[in-house]
């Protein structure tokens, strides 16, 4: 953030403007180790097949993927990866992510909404304060439950309803 605040400063006193610099292009939300960091890295990774830029992503010389697979003595990644990756990497990259998948990441990236499990989702947005990107946008239904009755959100109030 401090880096972004400075570039910033960088930015708009060497062109003269002002305001976001990088509004709406990057996204960042929580995502579970595992099989869907996996899937986020492989989205990530596909980026440039996806627009067309290149017949294969690790063609793609700005990727890690790319890194990984190049013949240099070492290979200028700033961390190791935090999973081993499958020994069939390259080619699962190469696949098309499911509707599925691509619905939940497009989702997540809109919403800000942990990725994964759904009870590490509901978890970890427990934990960050993120319960709102769960819901539906817009005004939640009227409720007409009496004081200590089960209330259908099981985020609200402990799932009853307020006592008077």
């Amino acid at each position: 953030q401090i880096a972004q605040l400075s570039f910033a400063r960088y930015h708009h006193a060497r062109y003269g403007s002002s305001g976001h610099i990088f509004q709406g292009r990057f996204k960042h939300f929580p995502v579970q180790p595992g099989r869907h960091f996996l899937t986020v890295m492989r989205y990530v990774e596909r980026n440039a097949l996806n627009a067309n830029l290149v017949r294969a992503a690790e063609e793609w010389p700005w990727t890690s993927l790319y890194e990984r697979g190049s013949k240099q003595a070492s290979p200028t990644l700033l961390s190791p990866l935090p999973v081993t990756l499958p020994e069939d990497w390259v080619r699962h990259v190469n696949q098309p992510l499911s509707a599925k998948e691509s619905f939940r990441l497009a989702v997540s990236s809109k919403r800000g909404r942990p990725f994964g499990t759904k009870k590490w989702a509901h978890r970890t947005a427990h934990r960050l304060g993120l319960l709102s990107t769960l819901r539906k946008r817009g005004r939640p239904p009227k409720l007409d439950g009496k004081a200590g009755e089960m209330c259908p959100d099981p985020f609200f109030r402990g799932g009853r309803f307020p006592q008077s």
